[in-house]
């Protein structure tokens, strides 16, 4: 029998609703044929559909003008967060499932992620969709309660730091396939000037979208903002996918 694998998520604040955490469960049940745990780490279970296990975040300890910023990431490598255990696939709210998600478990590595659209070759990872092994790297987390501020002072975002970190310890940073994962934006949004004349489409071969600041999938159903570059005409095929 296949082992159960664990899909987790994060809510905190208001930018992302409880119907965005359904949606992921949804697509992830659709999309994942494996045995699985889906968790959310939040704080505000509101909404939430009961099937989803929730747990209270781990304290990141962060500077008033970071609590909110992508830092607390840094929860899911908190010991014992969540009761998890074994292999754990992290997916960003914002994120839309377009095809199987159980390769992204068979991928050697010990922690894989995105190779960084805008930093490739410099073994920088984007940290919308990573996988890891809970238990397996709590130095992240442990090292950065050490001294936060000067970690922040120092490192740009908590994805540089993570991709640090894996390597610092010795463990294997790898990358997902360059198909697997797109950016809307830069993948799938045509460039300018033919933005204004072709639809957005769903790059071949493609298993996640990612949806990073703006537009939020939701957004896709009607045009882009009246700017030259940044227009885009509606991507009626994400809301085929973004649905419970």
């Amino acid at each position: 029998m296949t082992a159960t694998v664990t899909v987790v998520c994060m809510k905190w604040g208001t930018a992302y609703s409880s119907r965005y955490v359904n949606i992921l469960r949804a697509m992830t049940a659709r999309h994942l044929a494996r045995p699985h745990r889906f968790v959310c780490l939040t704080d505000d279970t509101a909404g939430l559909h009961p099937e989803i296990e929730t747990f209270a975040i781990p304290d990141v300890p962060l500077p008033p003008h970071k609590k909110d910023r992508p830092w607390r990431k840094l929860a899911l490598f908190a010991p014992g967060v969540a009761d998890l255990a074994g292999p754990c696939l992290y997916l960003d709210l914002d994120v839309v499932v377009v095809d199987a998600l159980d390769p992204f478990f068979d991928v050697p590595g010990d922690v894989v992620i995105i190779e960084n659209w805008t930093q490739r070759g410099q073994g920088i990872g984007n940290s919308s969709v990573f996988r890891w092994v809970a238990g397996a790297h709590d130095s992240i987390y442990n090292d950065f309660r050490k001294d936060p501020d000067g970690i922040i002072r120092d490192v740009p975002n908590e994805q540089t730091y993570l991709s640090h970190q894996v390597a610092a310890a010795g463990h294997r940073l790898a990358f997902w396939p360059d198909a697997w994962v797109r950016s809307f934006k830069y993948h799938c949004r045509p460039v300018f000037p033919l933005n204004w004349v072709r639809a957005p489409r769903k790059p071949e071969g493609a298993r996640v979208i990612a949806f990073h600041g703006r537009p939020n999938p939701p957004d896709t159903a009607t045009h882009g903002p009246l700017h030259p570059k940044k227009y885009f005409r509606p991507a009626p095929w994400v809301a085929d996918h973004w649905k419970e």
